[in-house]
């Protein structure tokens, strides 16, 4: 127990023997000094892609304005790797998304069927007259817990009605949404009435 706490002790006192040393490294001056090192060979030895020479050693220790950039592309690389393990356990804590599911409920009106809604709310189906047909548009709820992971992810999607034939087919955009003109002849609300008047939204599985 004893030795613990006096091996313990001499670890502090290392720990602060060093940062007094590094502290007086970084604090000296040198006449003519300037940054005899190029940060990719700096970083490079930071990474461990490459050691520092022998002579590249000792150029950093003989220069303390080599040896504060040093440290402070050492200090930068450390927030890099902070934000990037903090980002991975954001999206690794991202609700996942399996598909949702709707029903034709509303009432047409008089330029035919405008749009539906799955039933957990995060995505509609807008129906659009063009050139003598429509087109569909896919519109993913900005309020939905997944929607951050689908935007950032960019799965392939797809509409199938409740028959199972795919009336859209795509990637979301930035906006969050994906278009493609209607593939049937018959108009969307007579379509879904056809099949159920149900529809699915899902990610294409490979």
């Amino acid at each position: 127990m004893k030795e613990n706490v006096l091996n313990s002790a001499q670890d502090k006192q290392d720990a602060l023997d060093a940062r007094l040393k590094e502290r007086l490294l970084l604090s000296r001056n040198a006449p003519g000094d300037y940054l005899k090192l190029a940060d990719a060979t700096l970083l490079a030895a930071l990474d461990g892609t490459r050691p520092l020479t022998p002579n590249e050693r000792q150029a950093l220790q003989a220069s303390p304005l080599t040896l504060r950039r040093f440290r402070q592309l050492s200090l930068e690389r450390h927030a890099a790797l902070r934000r990037h393990a903090a980002a991975g356990a954001a999206a690794a804590n991202d609700p996942a998304w399996t598909g949702s599911t709707g029903l034709l409920r509303a009432a047409a009106t008089a330029t035919g069927l405008e749009s539906l809604v799955t039933d957990d709310g995060h995505w509609t189906l807008h129906f659009l007259p063009q050139d003598g047909g429509w087109q569909v548009i896919l519109s993913l709820s900005a309020e939905a817990p997944f929607a951050a992971r689908l935007l950032r992810e960019q799965p392939q999607l797809r509409v199938i009605d409740g028959g199972g034939a795919i009336v859209l087919q795509g990637r979301l955009d930035a906006d969050g949404e994906c278009e493609r003109a209607w593939p049937f002849a018959t108009a969307p609300e007579a379509h879904f009435q056809l099949y159920g008047a149900s529809f699915a939204v899902e990610p294409v599985t490979p």
